[in-house]
């Protein structure tokens, strides 16, 4: 592979992770990698909510983030989102574990702040053989996944080819 490909397949290899049962997802990141104006022109709507009005450095990250999030498989929390709205938002999720992590959540997590609160929920899905990871935007939210957890590892180092950060929390 050639180091111009790299960014490219690495970003096709997340999006395959990520959501493996739906290809439109890779090919929403591919559109925007590989022809950002279009990209930006044909989700001009969803892009507005971001304040983005043309091409940017990390556009195909965020293409991954906004297509995930529309098929649920990622939740977009702020970064002072209230941990009863956490919980709830990622019971939502169609990558969940099958098995409930929210048995091991304790009470005396539920006031702490969103980030402290994430890390909690990690500790617990990892338990349960799941991860949750950030696809890191930066911004002042936390787009969040679920994921198993033996494949975060893969996750972060498919992100850091392709440019970009993913971290599991709890690990």
């Amino acid at each position: 592979m050639s180091g111009t490909d790299e960014p490219r397949t690495s970003l096709a290899a997340v999006a395959a992770l990520l959501a493996p049962a739906h290809g439109a997802v890779a090919a929403r990141v591919l559109h925007a990698h590989d022809d950002p104006a279009g990209y930006v022109r044909d989700h001009a709507d969803t892009l507005a909510d971001r304040g983005i009005e043309g091409p940017v450095p990390g556009l195909a990250w965020i293409a991954l983030v906004d297509a995930l999030s529309e098929h649920r498989l990622l939740a977009e929390l702020d970064w002072k989102e209230d941990s009863h709205e956490i919980r709830s938002r990622l019971r939502g999720l169609a990558s969940r574990p099958s098995v409930d992590p929210w048995v091991l959540v304790g009470a005396d997590v539920m006031g702490l702040p969103t980030h402290d609160f994430l890390e909690a929920c990690g500790r617990c899905f990892r338990d349960v053989g799941a991860a949750l990871a950030v696809l890191d935007i930066e911004s002042d939210c936390y787009p969040v996944v679920c994921l198993r957890a033996a494949r975060v590892e893969e996750l972060a180092s498919l992100a850091a080819r392709a440019g970009f950060t993913a971290r599991g929390f709890g690990v």
